[in-house]
């Protein structure tokens, strides 16, 4: 009989439960009906719920933050894959450098960067615009599109490629046809954690937001330090509930496993 089998079930669950009270919190307070952050237990109301579509500020802001992570996710992409298939596939000088500077918004503070981002989008006029804000967010998430992408690259057996270039297959199509697919779990996977930590990011945007360009995130904390009502709550409710929903459909369609992991289904 396995003596570990109840103490791992039991650290497991507390685990479990240790990672979602905190967001089952936050949903409990956003039905509260008062205008104070307090946990309903008799009266419940979607009060601050309806408040959201009164605030025009916060819808702006969602939008503002889910088009910039998608054009940043993409972006970053892009300039990704050709950089993980020249690191993998290619042994020439100063790609030990190439790759450190690629992966360096990993080890650089967010502080730091944020400000780097401001004197950058400053020297060359572009502050307070969408595409600067883009450009930046695409450097500070690359590192998750690329780390993955190499991984995949990496992992990836060559023989498929080798025989269709034998079999006279061009470059193109080679890699259109046989290596792209391969690789695809990895680049799919980098986009959406890229999508992810462009969309929560917060201190790289406080330093590069604008009054008329202001991000979720950015809002959601300008909001907390004026002052604490329930519509913080209903928000994070709502992108917890979006959140949800995304996972439940990516899980249908594709695979968590496979689009993180890169097992097969």
């Amino acid at each position: 009989m396995n003596q570990n089998g109840p103490f791992a079930l039991i650290f497991h669950a507390l685990f479990i439960l240790f990672m979602i009270a905190p967001l089952a919190v936050v949903v409990w307070v956003s039905f509260t009906p008062l205008g104070y952050i307090d946990a309903p237990t008799t009266d419940w109301s979607l009060r601050w719920y309806r408040e959201i579509w009164n605030s025009s500020g916060f819808i702006q802001s969602f939008w503002l933050s889910l088009g910039l992570a998608f054009a940043a996710a993409t972006l970053s992409l892009v300039a990704a894959v050709p950089a993980a298939l020249a690191i993998a596939r290619y042994d020439f000088h100063g790609r030990g450098f190439l790759t450190a500077m690629f992966l360096s918004p990993l080890m650089i503070p967010s502080v730091v960067l944020g400000i780097a981002f401001l004197r950058f989008m400053t020297a060359i006029s572009i502050t307070g615009t969408f595409y600067g804000m883009v450009l930046c967010h695409a450097v500070f998430v690359m590192p998750f599109v690329l780390r993955l992408t190499l991984a995949s690259v990496t992992g990836m057996d060559r023989q498929a490629e080798n025989a269709a270039i034998s079999l006279g297959a061009s470059n193109m199509t080679t890699f259109r046809r046989v290596t792209f697919p391969m690789i695809l779990p990895g680049m799919v996977g980098g986009w959406v954690l890229a999508f992810i930590t462009s969309f929560d990011e917060l201190t790289v945007s406080v330093f590069i937001a604008s009054p008329s360009l202001t991000t979720l995130p950015v809002r959601l904390f300008n909001h907390i330090t004026q002052t604490t009502t329930p519509i913080v709550a209903s928000v994070s409710a709502v992108i917890i509930f979006l959140s949800l929903a995304v996972i439940l459909i990516l899980e249908r369609l594709y695979g968590l496993d496979r689009l993180l992991v890169g097992t097969k289904r």
